[in-house]
């Protein structure tokens, strides 16, 4: 079977994360973002794509700051009353039912109730005629008590990370599950050393 760029999406699970960002007045501002992506390890850099017309991309440009938010599969309803389009004026956090979590190193806030969150400056912008790739140094990354082993692996029934993929008709909602195998970062290198970790 083919399949035309836009049903794509359907064989490629996209983790779900919302964007929250405050614009340069004040207001409070969130999004849900898919095409999200850590920049190697050790992932104090972070990508995604977005739309030329969004009021984050906007925000993040007027104010340098961002959050990424992590939710679990509880907040899978949060997803469009977050993605729907309205004014630069709405504050997104009351129209979708959601509680602050402060930030310790920026303005922006983060979104109570998701199980990491990402705290994020802008570190570069890569502009395209209709999109724009945007990469942020993550400044504090923070997970919730229980998300994570003793190994600081996290636990997929614990967290249990929202994500999406597409149809003909619309967005399918899962998570993830462990297939219990374990290779360690060492085993890709004929040394048997993991250079990041030996760096770190």
């Amino acid at each position: 079977m083919i399949l035309k760029p836009f049903m794509r999406e359907g064989i490629m699970p996209l983790p779900v994360s919302f964007i929250s960002t405050v614009s340069a007045d004040g207001v409070r501002n969130i999004a849900p973002y898919s095409c999200i992506m850590p920049v190697l390890r050790p992932l104090d850099l972070i990508c995604f794509a977005s739309a030329e017309k969004r009021d984050t991309l906007k925000n993040i440009r007027d104010t340098g700051e961002f959050v990424i938010n992590l939710p679990g599969a509880g907040l899978e309803d949060k997803v469009i009353p977050t993605a729907r389009m309205s004014g630069p004026e709405v504050d997104e956090f009351e129209v979708a039912g959601l509680a602050e979590k402060p930030s310790h190193t920026i303005k922006a806030p983060g979104i109570d109730g998701c199980y990491a969150w990402m705290e994020c400056r802008l570190e570069k912008e890569f502009k395209e005629e209709n999109y724009s790739l945007v990469m942020g140094k993550v400044l504090r990354l923070e997970i919730v008590d229980g998300a994570l082993d003793e190994n600081l692996h996290l636990d997929p029934m614990a967290a249990a990370p929202l994500m999406m993929t597409g149809s003909k008709k619309g967005m399918h909602f899962c998570t993830i599950r462990e297939t219990n195998g374990f290779e360690p970062f060492a085993a890709m290198f004929p040394s048997g050393v993991d250079p990041v970790t030996a760096a770190v």
